[in-house]
């Protein structure tokens, strides 16, 4: 095992030379639910080599709205809290961050060059490092190789190849087209940003202070996704899926295309799917060649207040150890920040979408940055569903999402 000795690290306020606060001691490590089981042998083999500085895991619900309530809640309590650890959603950090609830993290402290480049910014806020990278992910376009290749059709690179086919072969083979995570949730809010994204525009700029939605990329992107309910390529039925119900429409043989994450990927190959060894994937499209990815994944940020803050350094870097990470993507078949992983033949035997995952999340934005996330990703939600659903026309959404977005901004 891995393990780096930080020395030095401070919490806000504190000089360099400063101990920042009781040093080594036992720790409480909060995260959302544990659907594969992996993390708790992890922590086993911290706690064998640091019998003094023991981690408890303290698993929070599945659901992220959920996980995030209890974290704030016990975050609020200040020096009564109980987390010391905190695995974060990316998209939370700057709101941590910005309510003071995470201590920032000395950048020469974590080997941050060694993580794929693009996941370090969903890391940072105001230009400091609030939480380490532990895992990514980024959204891949799932299609069945077999109809494809019957057909003679290469897997689409853009979205008028996408509509196309879709259009074109998923009736000839009695299936729905296109879907992606379109229920009025944070998987919409996703979509909506890769579509905005892959159009070269941007939703917010400034780390939440400025509104930059009201663009002709933003027309384009989600005039893309309502354009594909009214004439039937994305079926009605999808604007009710979120990550689960959608994977299942793939893997059940209900659809030709899928946007969704590489775990998506993981379950449609397994034996019991009716498409497994059918399954390829690609970088999602955009309107002139490959579009752009929300990163995805989670950080590892430590609470203002927590216990023993020298140990959460080191535990944070131990975590993130090239040898952890193997075993977060061979037992948590989570995607890992480590940049080397991705080349390494034996997991790519074992993973094969691994090339492919690497490209996206190098071309991957991070979601909107915004002490305000929650109330941003709610608007973007409930607008782009009202466009989707036909309810509003793609330019009164645009102008109705930038003017409830400068509203929340200015809070």
């Amino acid at each position: 095992m891995l393990v780096v000795v930080l020395t030095g690290y401070v919490s806000a306020g504190a000089s360099a030379e400063e101990p920042a606060g009781g040093g080594r001691g036992p720790l409480t490590l909060a995260t959302a639910g544990d659907l594969t089981g992996y993390l708790g042998p992890l922590l086993e083999g911290w706690n064998r080599a640091h019998p003094g500085e023991r981690v408890t895991l303290v698993e929070l619900p599945d659901s992220a709205d959920e996980t995030r309530a209890q974290m704030i809640t016990d975050l609020r309590r200040g020096e009564a809290g109980r987390f010391d650890v905190l695995n974060i959603d990316v998209s939370w950090t700057s709101e941590f961050a910005a309510a003071g609830w995470i201590r920032p993290l000395p950048r020469d402290r974590f080997p941050l060059d060694t993580f794929l480049r693009p996941v370090v910014d969903t890391a940072t806020y105001d230009d400091k490092l609030y939480a380490v990278p532990y895992v990514t992910n980024a959204g891949l376009l799932l299609y069945r190789t077999d109809i494809l290749a019957k057909e003679g059709v290469a897997p689409p690179r853009t979205w008028a190849e996408l509509e196309s086919t879709a259009k074109k072969l998923a009736p000839k083979y009695g299936l729905d087209g296109y879907a992606g995570q379109f229920l009025p949730y944070e998987g919409l809010t996703v979509n909506a940003a890769e579509a905005v994204y892959s159009a070269g525009g941007s939703i917010l700029g400034d780390e939440g202070e400025r509104v930059t939605v009201d663009s002709r990329a933003a027309r384009e992107g989600i005039g893309f996704l309502a354009r594909g309910v009214r004439e039937g390529w994305i079926p009605r039925e999808a604007l009710t899926y979120k990550e689960e119900e959608s994977k299942q429409a793939f893997q059940d043989g209900r659809l030709l295309f899928l946007r969704n994450w590489p775990y998506a990927y993981v379950a449609a190959s397994a034996p019991g799917s009716r498409v497994a060894g059918n399954v390829g994937a690609v970088p999602l499209p955009g309107p002139d060649g490959p579009g752009t990815s929300v990163l995805g994944g989670s950080n590892l940020a430590v609470g203002t207040h927590a216990r023993h803050p020298d140990t959460a350094a080191r535990l944070i870097a131990y975590l993130t150890s090239e040898p952890v990470q193997r075993q977060v993507l061979t037992r948590g078949a989570l995607p890992p920040v480590r940049a080397a992983l991705y080349e390494d033949p034996e997991l790519i035997r074992r993973f094969p979408y691994l090339p492919t995952l690497r490209e996206s999340v190098l071309a991957a934005a991070p979601r909107p940055k915004s002490p305000h996330y929650d109330q941003v990703s709610l608007v973007v939600q409930a607008v782009v569903h009202d466009a989707m659903t036909g309810r509003q026309t793609t330019e009164a959404a645009v102008r109705r999402l930038a003017g409830e977005l400068a509203a929340v901004s200015s809070r």
